[in-house]
């Protein structure tokens, strides 16, 4: 099964501080497949939303997750201006024994600033790949994820985008962040983690990453 949307799943400005809410509840049976591959979530000035994802496997069940979310509308000159998001992603096994929890929460009142910290990075990204059917995929994207970073430190020039600071300083970070931690009993599930200055960055990581997944799913994933 395949889960996708038409395009960014656009969160609106929040009235009265009220929030808008996402829940997603599955269970994916033995050697079954799952793939969650929506397009990023955009929040409006002032907006307010919260997601919970939780799934339910078996020792052979198959996963694939992807969940992102960018800074909001460039064009009108918005960019981390939302108050609340708040992502969550749980995944039991069969015993109820959990697998996986995260939660990942921007939230204005407590931080401050959200633009503050995530700075000139537009797009953060989560994709986790788990089951034994997802096996070369996975290591195909832990290479490419270790790749990057080797990159960066070797040549790092080449993979930082320059910006002057207030000071007039000139400060390079990198345009395009990624890391990776394998994890489960038997370490047969793997997560990426991206932060990048474009959402075109993205998508085409995306599309290269998980082309593989076209002989299942019978779609080219991002394309």
């Amino acid at each position: 099964m395949v889960l996708t949307t038409q395009g960014s799943t656009k969160v609106y400005k929040s009235v009265a501080s009220k929030c808008s809410r996402q829940i997603l509840e599955a269970r994916v049976g033995s050697d079954a497949l799952l793939a969650i591959i929506p397009d990023p979530v955009t929040c409006f000035s002032t907006a307010r939303y919260y997601q919970k994802q939780v799934f339910n496997v078996s020792s052979n069940s198959n996963l694939v997750i992807v969940d992102w979310i960018t800074s909001g509308r460039h064009e009108s000159g918005e960019k981390w201006d939302f108050d609340l998001y708040r992502s969550v992603n749980n995944i039991f096994l069969e015993d109820g024994q959990p697998l996986f929890l995260d939660t990942m929460l921007l939230e204005k009142e407590k931080i401050g600033c959200i633009h503050e910290l995530v700075q000139d990075y537009q797009v953060i990204a989560m994709i986790l790949l788990a089951g034994p059917k997802l096996q070369y995929v996975q290591n195909l994207m832990q290479d490419k994820v270790k790749g990057i970073m080797s990159e960066q430190l070797q040549h790092p020039s080449g993979a930082l985008s320059n910006q002057r600071n207030e000071a007039g300083y000139l400060i390079s970070k990198p345009s395009f962040m990624a890391s990776c931690s394998v994890f489960g009993t038997k370490k047969t599930s793997l997560v990426v983690r991206v932060a990048a200055m474009t959402t075109e960055s993205v998508y085409k990581f995306l599309q290269k990453q998980l082309a593989p997944l076209e002989s299942m799913l019978g779609m080219a994933p991002y394309r």
